[in-house]
């Protein structure tokens, strides 16, 4: 039912119900009117307003009497040496000789005030005077209501029946169309909640708080109810695209600078490597036979850090570089398992665990893009993992979404590590450059996806791998 729908369904519900009662209870009474009247209602009414209202009074000077005598109250003393200048009420209680006076002032008195004389103990003798707030409640106001409806009761008894009968139907559909209302205030204040919650929402967003989500009350993947529900859930699918791209951007951004260092450090390092490679060549060849062999074995040793240092360089070109992407519908199964059968043999001691999806989800990718960054996750697994450990992937679709997930039984990543894992950095393992995480999870953005960090199952590290479908 949409919400319009529902407007009018409880705008009919509260005016045709309580239309049918009135006319219902006008029938009746008017059949009935002469035996009817509300003047004694009333006379009750005006006497328990009045008990009331005596009570209320009575309390309120009992707590600002128990407050006085506790020192909770702060009182102001008039003392009797400026007795010309007092007010009229204080003057008539220190000449009334009473111990204590309650009273009540304001405009249309509304404080209590408690007056009480004090002697002794280091005080002049004089009047204090203890006042406590109503709460809005006037006393004159209210003794002059009950005064008005004593004296409407007098005067209505002097009247017809029928004038009573009248009066008595005025407010008999006076309450009736009020509780007509309370229905459609309450579905009012319903629909508008999350009118105003999303409102506060959007306001907060634009403020900078992209973590901001509403509660569609709707259970997950359920159709929404009505307009709003659907807006909610519309403001929840456009902030969680708004956080995403920005968080893309901003890696992005930054992969683009450290791109840009990469390929100055990779032409450096290549203009110097090439005139050390062949100065130290031309060195061998100039060696004398009988030192030939001590220079050979140091000739070896420097030839081969430099040819490790040209690895670097081609990484670091590698990751400065900007791949084309031309994405195909990619069978994610076949590929995964492909990936797998290609390193089992790389690391026999490693256990493979694959839990593929059987609906064979399709992505639409660079098979390039997926296959590097499907080989890095698995080999860094695989070395984590170690010679008897092992490494599940699993694959589903998720909406619009491929998932591939691969967790090994490794040690695990710390919080430290786990906030710079996709920061290019120099490694000097014997076959690591510092840069696989780097470039799969930039190849993975530009193909609009993303790598990210997950808990490990096995209880070591976990990445997820999303691909557009």
């Amino acid at each position: 039912m949409t919400l319009r729908t529902r407007l009018i369904a409880a705008f009919l519900a509260s005016t045709l119900l309580p239309l049918g009662a009135t006319v219902w209870i006008t029938t009746t009474l008017l059949d009935r009117s002469l035996q009817y009247a509300t003047t004694g209602e009333l006379d009750r009414l005006s006497r328990t307003l009045e008990n009331t209202a005596k009570q209320f009074y009575q309390r309120e000077r009992e707590a600002l009497k128990q407050d006085a005598l506790a020192g909770r109250a702060r009182g102001r003393v008039y003392p009797a040496a400026d007795v010309s200048q007092w007010p009229e009420s204080v003057r008539s209680f220190w000449e009334s000789g009473e111990p204590e006076r309650f009273g009540v002032s304001g405009p249309g008195g509304e404080r209590v005030d408690y007056m009480r004389r004090v002697n002794g103990q280091g005080n002049a003798p004089g009047v204090e005077i203890f006042s406590r707030d109503l709460g809005g409640v006037s006393m004159e106001q209210l003794s002059r209501q009950v005064r008005d409806t004593r004296r409407l009761v007098n005067t209505m008894e002097t009247r017809d029946l029928r004038r009573g009968f009248t009066l008595a139907l005025l407010v008999l559909l006076g309450g009736a169309w009020l509780l007509s209302l309370l229905p459609l205030i309450l579905i009012a204040n319903r629909v508008s909640r999350p009118i105003r919650q999303l409102t506060a929402a959007l306001t907060d967003f634009a403020a900078g708080d992209w973590s901001r989500r509403l509660e569609t009350g709707e259970r997950p993947g359920a159709p929404a109810r009505d307009e709003v529900a659907r807006a909610v859930q519309a403001f929840n699918h456009m902030a969680d695209q708004l956080e995403e791209n920005r968080e893309r951007l901003v890696h992005l951004t930054r992969m683009a600078s450290w791109q840009s260092l990469a390929r100055k450090t990779a032409h450096e390092l290549k203009n110097s490597l090439t005139p050390i490679r062949l100065t130290v060549e031309e060195m061998q060849a100039r060696q004398p036979a009988s030192e030939r062999a001590f220079m050979d074995q140091a000739v070896q040793i420097v030839v081969s850090e430099i040819e490790s240092l040209e690895r670097r360089v081609r990484a670091f070109s590698e990751f400065a570089s900007e791949p084309e992407v031309r994405p195909e519908r990619l069978d994610v199964n076949a590929v995964v398992t492909e990936r797998v059968a290609l390193l089992r043999p790389v690391h026999p001691g490693v256990t493979y665990q694959l839990r593929l999806d059987d609906g064979r989800p399709r992505a639409h990718a660079a098979p390039d893009m997926v296959n590097g960054i499907l080989t890095n996750l698995l080999q860094n697994a695989a070395e984590a993992a170690g010679p008897d450990g092992a490494v599940i992937v699993l694959t589903r679709g998720e909406g619009e979404r491929v998932l591939i997930d691969v967790h090994d039984s490794g040690p695990g990543l710390s919080e430290a590590v786990s906030a710079t894992l996709f920061e290019p950095t120099i490694t000097f393992k014997k076959h690591g450059m510092g840069l696989g995480l780097s470039i799969a999870k930039k190849n993975a953005l530009l193909s609009g996806g993303d790598v990210t960090v997950i808990p490990g199952e096995l209880g070591g590290a976990g990445f997820r791998v999303s691909l557009p479908s």
